[in-house]
């Protein structure tokens, strides 16, 4: 008896394992288009399993691949005699479409939808069964019937997806609103459906659409998801001071967070619209009581007003970061703002010693590793400021021993390379690059695969490395911010070292510090230079770029940024630029894209 049970055992297990054998060569004859021998498996498949559908329905359209229409019609009857299946009455009108009998197909389409008023839920089985013939208008029907059958059902979003197919816009928009009506957890899912759809333009058509449709719903149905729409399509557009509109709209209503404003607040910030992110932040601050909230936004004001202050504008910052310490008190709570403060000293008012100072005392808080970490990657910063390298090297070592493997031990052994190439120790800072390559930071690995190329590239053609020490020496200055004299330096790079592997790094780093002082014209002189003379390089992508953006961003001339954008698409279509290139190219030119 086990031994007969052991034999059926194995029967069954070879049978299948046949079984699938079979399948997968049908299948790999059916998509590389060897429709006669698909047939003759799937036949074999078919009479093993006469009630398999996904056999029925392959074996149908290999017959129609074949153009043997009868055959597929005569199978689909054989099988309608028992049941008439909604699927096997609409892939015998398709049949029937395929021999150009288009009143004999649209019968069956009709009595598939018919189908319906028995059983409402077919909707959507009916539905993909017309889609998967690219019959929308039949698949539009099916969903709508389903739903005015059984008002339990809910097709919006099949209906919306219908629709895109169409390119209806207007009805894909609408149907995800409606949908969003009933789900209103879904509204982050239809944002990035809309994604697609609409653009940074304000004036595409789309744009324009789904503006018109939120504003309407917001005057007739005022629900919290269409001014959270509003406001998020008006971000698309880069529009803040709108979206700050709908985000106060919403604050007003729901009175649960700030979080949502302070997000917009970071997002104009990062867009540098310093005055809009300044009219939030300050918004924020008349509707708080939470102190870390108030800390944090006194922050960032502060950091716009250093950004854009005159010498003059200084000391009034300064003040203003004592008047918060007063307020506040100088204790865990306000380690950041410690921490900024003592960056502000060194940085902005020259007072490095003083700046040390107050952050060691920061030292002696009962702070965390991490926070532990921070101070002490300024403190090291400073003391790179100051050009006392080893002291700060000190700080940096310091962090990789205590935070291993964390995001700031790497941001550190960058700062150790740094220091180093900045007192010309070209190949320890080389050694510590190689290992921050494969970094878990995508910004610290792009950072320190950039600067080992300047290493690498120009350390060999001159044994003195007289250029890389200037180029380093002007690096420096630069963070120490001796802007004039750095400008100066790279220079005098350009006229000692004239057509030396150095040149067009000299050329394209100086341009970014006449951009920085607001030199347009010297900028745009520079980014020429590395164009005409060094097209085949690798930073002619860059130039092309960053000349393309001060022309966009700032000199207000589209049609030259345009040129400029268009030779990125067409002769550096490897250049980490393509498709912001591309994107603001089509914006330019007026298409109506994402």
């Amino acid at each position: 008896m086990k031994q007969f049970l052991c034999l059926i055992l194995c029967f069954i297990g070879l049978f299948s394992f046949s079984q699938n054998d079979e399948e997968q060569l049908a299948a790999d004859y059916y998509k590389r288009g060897e429709f006669t021998k698909a047939l003759i498996s799937y036949q074999k498949l078919y009479e093993e399993q006469p009630d398999n559908y996904n056999y029925i329905f392959y074996l149908i359209k290999t017959h129609q691949e074949l153009e043997q229409f009868d055959a597929a019609e005569t199978l689909l009857k054989s099988k309608m005699t028992v049941y008439r299946n909604p699927s096997f009455i609409i892939e015998l009108g398709y049949n029937y479409q395929l021999r150009n009998a288009m009143d004999k197909a649209t019968e069956y389409y009709e009595e598939a939808l018919s189908k319906l008023e028995e059983r409402p839920k077919y909707a959507a089985l009916i539905a993909r069964q017309f889609e998967q013939h690219s019959l929308l208008d039949y698949a539009i029907k099916s969903y709508e019937k389903g739903m005015a059958l059984d008002p339990d059902l809910n097709y919006n979003r099949e209906l919306a997806n219908v629709y895109g197919e169409q390119g209806n816009i207007e009805l894909l928009f609408t149907n995800y609103m409606a949908y969003v009506e009933v789900r209103p957890d879904y509204l982050n899912n239809i944002k990035l459906e809309f994604s697609d759809f609409v653009s940074e333009n304000k004036d595409n058509e789309n744009n324009l659409l789904l503006r018109k449709l939120l504003l309407k719903r917001i005057q007739t149905q005022p629900d919290t998801y269409w001014y959270e729409l509003l406001s998020w399509l008006y971000i698309q557009e880069k529009a803040y001071d709108k979206a700050f509109t709908q985000e106060k709209a919403l604050y007003m209503r729901q009175r649960e967070s700030l979080d949502r404003v302070i997000e917009l607040a970071l997002t104009a910030l990062s867009e540098k619209e310093d005055a809009v992110a300044t009219e939030i932040l300050n918004y924020v601050l008349e509707n708080t009581q939470d102190i870390s909230t108030i800390l944090s936004a006194n922050q960032y004001l502060l950091d716009i007003a250093t950004v854009n202050a005159t010498p003059k504008d200084l000391l009034a910052i300064e003040e203003k970061y004592k008047a918060l310490f007063v307020t506040y008190g100088v204790s865990e709570q306000t380690l950041e703002l410690q921490t900024a403060y003592g960056n502000f000293m060194a940085f902005k008012l020259n007072r490095p010693e003083e700046a040390s100072n107050f952050l060691k005392e920061s030292l002696k808080l009962n702070i965390s590793s991490i926070q532990e970490a921070t101070v002490k990657m300024k403190l090291g910063d400073i003391l790179v400021f100051q050009e006392k390298f080893n002291e700060g090297l000190i700080y940096y070592t310091q962090i990789q021993a205590n935070s291993k493997n964390s995001t700031i031990a790497q941001e550190a052994r960058f700062k150790v390379a740094k220091a180093s190439y900045y007192r010309g120790d070209f190949d320890w800072a080389e050694s510590q690059l190689k290992v921050l390559k494969s970094s878990t930071s995508q910004l610290i690995a792009n950072d320190a695969l950039d600067l080992k190329l300047l290493i690498s590239d120009n350390k060999y053609e001159d044994s003195l490395h007289v250029a890389l020490k200037l180029y380093a020496k002007a690096d420096l200055m630069a963070f120490q911010n001796k802007t004039d004299e750095a400008i100066s330096l790279l220079g005098q790079i350009l006229i000692e070292h004239k057509g030396e592997s150095i040149e067009d790094k000299t050329l394209f780093r100086q341009a970014q510090l006449f951009e920085q002082k607001k030199y347009y014209e010297k900028a745009i002189a520079n980014y020429q230079n590395i164009i005409t003379y060094y097209s085949d390089g690798i930073l002619a992508d860059d130039a092309y770029y960053y000349l393309a953006e001060l022309y966009n961003t700032v000199l207000n001339e589209p049609e030259k940024a345009k040129a400029l954008y268009e030779k990125i698409i067409f002769n550096h279509q490897d250049s980490i630029y393509f498709v912001e290139a591309r994107k603001q190219f089509r914006m330019l030119r007026g298409d109506a894209i994402n």
